[in-house]
């Protein structure tokens, strides 16, 4: 990992490098963002070099300033970080200093200076490598600059040969930014460049510098659901790498393992598959074992050396990051004879790779496992997802098979069912009585399942009592599940209970129609539609939802409205609700069935232009009341 400067509450979003910090520093304040409002903090100047010798050890040398424009500014840059590796680097502090808006400069003293574990090491002793150096700066108040300056050398070389540099904006506006690469003239550098912008390579003395230039004023806020800023926004990645095969290469010589072929790993592997009749049988529960076997560790790929640990240490001690999980899963497969090999893609929000490979926060940071025979990925760092489906955060992107040293993509979408069955019986004034039954399959179901394993009792009801009180209703609930000890098919909850004030007794009372508690096509619906407009890629997921409801209602009272039945259909959206009321029973039965189906996981902007108003007429249907008043005594 290159530096890593990061201030509080702004963290810079990079991982195998880190995002430019700031540098000397200037006056000038940064544009007004469109509303008005003036940004918290501005990134006032950087000046971040990077000098790499051919055997792979680095000098870094940072000079950074911030300004807090406001009051809320001030937790941006009070606080910052260096992150180094203390096993192969040193860190100098060479000035830090807050610096008063009429320009008087306070040195920060040595007891506002210390260093700290990286807390995604989470206790593991062989992740404890990772070191935050904290500086935490006196006297910080609005219009007040923080400049940091600091000296990172490694003598050491994390990948010898490779260097690789990926940063993308912390979305403070910033006013200078300069990022300089030196390096051997025989190493060309290859980029990616989004914003930043290459001023023509100097070369002399058998070195070559490369330099790129960044601005930008207040940047659009994110928003609600929005993909990640370097999917569509400015970014840069720089490396000494001409293509992903070669990437692939290096990943995949660095990864062999005699120890993967242990006595003890193949033993493990074959008595966890004995009663297993078909390879997917054995994939499945060797997957099942480390999923609950081995604790993640979660550092990001290309934070510490890209190459796992020993496969016998990995299972000796039962944790491991994620290309320790492939690593051990791997060998597990290879021993009841089922081939694997590693993945390397981008975990989170990011739904693209730069064109030139290199480790990154919004690039590579992540390893998963494909079975070639079976046709699927599978990700066992992730508590709650089946085998055969993925977690979210890893799907539709680009993905690099080690092996073969070519870009794949993971499956776009997955399979997600849910339904639901609301009972309301309110035939007994102030005695209302309740009960939900919900089915999830499909990739949703284990998060539940998981959800409720981890749970304590007292915790379960909880979940209960917030998803009736998030439906509007208020009352008592009792919950029960299906087997949360199973790993794989439908997950199902009931809950259970009384429900206070349904029905009053004099008047006019509007019931909401429900057809499912929260969780349900209401919710979904409201979530797509967080958002008025949108100017932004945004996260869309397919999924089929169907809901019933009966409410029996008391003879005091007469119904005077039902709503009317719905119909939407568009290209990605297919939706119908119909409403029953039975004089005879007095009871009202209420459908509500939903399928989205999009194909793939990043909408567009045009996209929620073209199903918008399909949405709000969905929404507008849960919302639906049945109205009843107090019959003539």
């Amino acid at each position: 990992m290159h530096s890593f400067v990061r201030w509080m509450g702004a963290a810079c979003a990079c991982v195998a490098a880190c995002c430019a910090s700031a540098g000397a520093s200037a006056d000038t304040v940064s544009p007004a963002a469109d509303t008005g409002d003036e940004a918290p903090a501005t990134l006032v100047s950087d000046v971040h070099v990077f000098v790499l010798q051919r055997d792979g050890s680095l000098d870094e040398y940072d000079d950074a300033t911030l300004r807090a424009n406001t009051a809320s500014g001030v937790d941006e840059i009070a606080q910052r970080y260096v992150w180094f590796d203390k096993d192969i680097e040193k860190v100098e502090l060479l000035e830090a200093d807050t610096i008063d808006p009429d320009g008087t400069v306070h040195a920060v003293g040595p007891d506002a200076i210390r260093d700290v574990q990286e807390p995604r090491s989470a206790g593991a002793p062989t992740f404890q490598d990772g070191i935050l150096r904290t500086v935490v700066f006196p006297g910080v108040e609005a219009g007040s600059r923080t400049r940091l300056v600091f000296r990172k050398s490694r003598t050491k070389p994390l990948n010898p040969g490779f260097f690789t540099y990926f940063v993308e904006p912390s979305r403070e506006p910033v006013d200078e930014q300069r990022l300089i690469f030196d390096l051997p003239a025989d190493m060309p550098l290859h980029a990616d460049a989004r914003g930043y912008v290459a001023r023509e390579p100097v070369t002399g003395n058998g070195r070559t510098r490369y330099e790129f230039d960044y601005r930008h004023g207040a940047y659009p806020r994110i928003e609600s659901g929005a993909v990640g800023y370097a999917t569509y926004g400015d970014r840069l990645m720089v490396s000494t790498l001409p293509d992903y095969a070669a990437f692939a290469a290096r990943y995949h010589a660095s990864a062999v393992d005699p120890s993967a072929r242990d006595a003890a790993v193949e033993q493990l592997a074959r008595s966890l598959t004995a009663n297993a009749s078909t390879p997917r049988d054995k994939a499945r529960r060797l997957y099942d074992w480390v999923q609950a076997n081995v604790r993640y560790v979660a550092l990001f790929l290309g934070e510490t050396a890209a190459a796992p640990h020993r496969v016998t240490d990995i299972l000796r001690n039962r944790y491991g990051d994620c290309k320790d999980h492939v690593a051990l899963f791997g060998a597990l497969l290879a021993a009841v004879g089922i081939r694997s090999e590693p993945v390397l893609l981008n975990l989170g929000s990011i739904y693209t790779l730069p064109s030139v490979p290199g480790y990154g926060g919004s690039a590579i940071n992540h390893a998963i496992t494909w079975l070639p025979d079976l046709g699927l990925y599978a990700d066992t760092t992730t508590p709650g997802i089946a085998f055969g489906d993925l977690p979210p955060i890893v799907l539709d992107r680009p993905a690099l098979l080690v092996d073969d040293g070519v870009l794949s993509r993971t499956p776009a979408t997955q399979p997600r069912m849910r339904t639901a069955r609301l009972q309301i019986d309110a035939t007994q004034p102030n005695a209302a009585r309740y009960q939900f039954y919900v089915e999830d399959a499909g990739w949703t179901a284990e998060l539940e399942r998981t959800a409720f394993r981890r749970a304590t009792r007292e915790r379960a009801n909880q979940i209960a009592l917030d998803r009736l009180r998030l439906s509007g209703l208020r009352g008592t609930a009792r919950l029960s599940t299906s087997d949360v000890g199973a790993t794989g098919g439908p997950f199902s909850a009931e809950i259970t209970g009384a429900l206070d004030h349904v029905v009053w007794p004099n008047g006019t009372t509007a019931l909401p129609a429900l057809s499912s508690l929260s969780g349900g096509i209401a919710t979904q619906v409201r979530n797509w539609l967080d958002e008025p407009e949108r100017t932004q890629p945004w996260v869309c997921f397919d999924g089929t939802f169907d809901e019933t409801a009966q409410i029996a209602l008391p003879a005091s009272v007469v119904v005077t409205d039902v709503p009317a039945d719905t119909a939407v259909r568009d290209r990605f959206i297919d939706f119908a609700s119909h409403y029953v009321f039975d004089p005879a029973t007095r009871t009202v039965q209420i459908t509500r069935r939903l399928r989205a189906g999009f194909g793939r996981q990043v909408c567009t902007p045009d996209d929620f232009d073209a199903m918008r108003a399909s949405l709000e007429r969905i929404d507008r249907d849960t919302h639906a009341q049945i109205v009843v008043r107090a019959a003539a005594r």
